[in-house]
């Protein structure tokens, strides 16, 4: 049987495609999302609690590194392969070097669910992601673009990103949670850590409502790009996998990573990739990532990269 939390989001896709009038008011959805960052920040700043050492440093710099690499390598296969315009194959490659918050959360169940060791830093790893892939998403825009017309500047794109509400929270729960550790902060983290799989239930459900809607009608002329949203989270999950034998990292840990690596994102990435490349279609980028690739990783993606890793260890 699947994570209980799965069956929300199955839940949420069969509700979709009957056409239910099930909904989740937007206000609910989005104090949901805010309860998930700071929880997510929480659980790992506490963790971090008395283990921060520069020992960390080696590890969080090759995340940071695949953040860049993988838009790097996906972008002349959007181009050549899936046949995307220049702005669209940015876009893409943007998306799918960032990460998903809402994967990172069904890994993590998933990890504490099968007893997995993780390390505190993974949560971490999100920002680490996000920030150097919009940046280099946005920069081989730049670099081929020849119409020069860019909205915005290095400096505002980065505080954009920056300041996007998914990373404030992520970072300042994360501070937070080091600062005061799991005793000291207890009155009020144990209420987020103790609502964490609920608070994740209700967002898978809204998540499989809006993956089925994106699927209605299937775009059938963009199969190349359905392909590839279908495709790329298995073979990208291989950089994690790499990543973390090469750092000796915790099976947990090594799992959380490549599931990271094999999504992409539906909240950061797009709000920074609207403003900067105006002329993406940014719809593209939510049915592939939200419609294909979040689906696979929640209910295939991730149960397999743990049977792969248990098969390699």
């Amino acid at each position: 049987m699947p994570d209980i939390v799965v069956m929300f989001f199955l839940l949420g896709v069969v509700a979709g495609v009957l056409k239910s009038d099930l909904s989740i008011p937007k206000a609910a959805y989005d104090t949901l999302s805010l309860l998930l960052m700071l929880t997510i920040g929480l659980k790992g700043g506490m963790g971090l609690h008395g283990n921060l050492t520069l020992a960390l440093v080696p590890e969080l710099l090759l995340v940071m590194s695949l953040g860049a690499l993988i838009p790097l390598i996906l972008f002349p296969l959007l181009r050549k392969l899936v046949r995307l315009s220049l702005a669209d194959s940015a876009s893409i490659c943007a998306h799918y070097g960032s990460v998903s918050a809402g994967t990172f959360a069904v890994a993590l169940a998933y990890a504490e669910t099968n007893n997995l060791i993780t390390g505190p830093e993974v949560t971490l790893y999100l920002v680490l992601l996000e920030l150097p892939a919009i940046m280099v998403g946005l920069a081989l825009f730049r670099r081929f673009d020849q119409s020069g017309d860019i909205a915005h500047s290095k400096i505002s794109l980065l505080h954009e990103t920056l300041t996007n509400r998914g990373v404030v929270l992520l970072a300042g729960g994360v501070i937070i949670g080091y600062l005061y550790g799991p005793m000291h902060g207890a009155p009020v983290t144990d209420l987020f850590t103790g609502a964490f799989k609920a608070v994740l239930a209700l967002f898978l459900l809204e998540m499989g409502l809006t993956a089925a809607e994106t699927l209605r009608p299937i775009p059938k002329q963009h199969w190349r790009l359905l392909v590839f949203a279908c495709a790329a989270p298995s073979i990208l999950a291989g950089f994690g996998m790499v990543a973390g034998s090469i750092l000796g990292l915790p099976l947990g840990t090594t799992l959380v990573l490549a599931s990271l690596t094999a999504s992409a994102s539906y909240i950061a990435a797009p709000a920074a990739i609207r403003a900067a490349i105006p002329q993406a279609d940014i719809g593209l980028a939510m049915l592939a990532s939200l419609g294909f690739t979040f689906p696979f990783n929640v209910l295939i993606g991730i149960p397999l990269y743990h049977q792969i890793l248990l098969a390699l260890s």
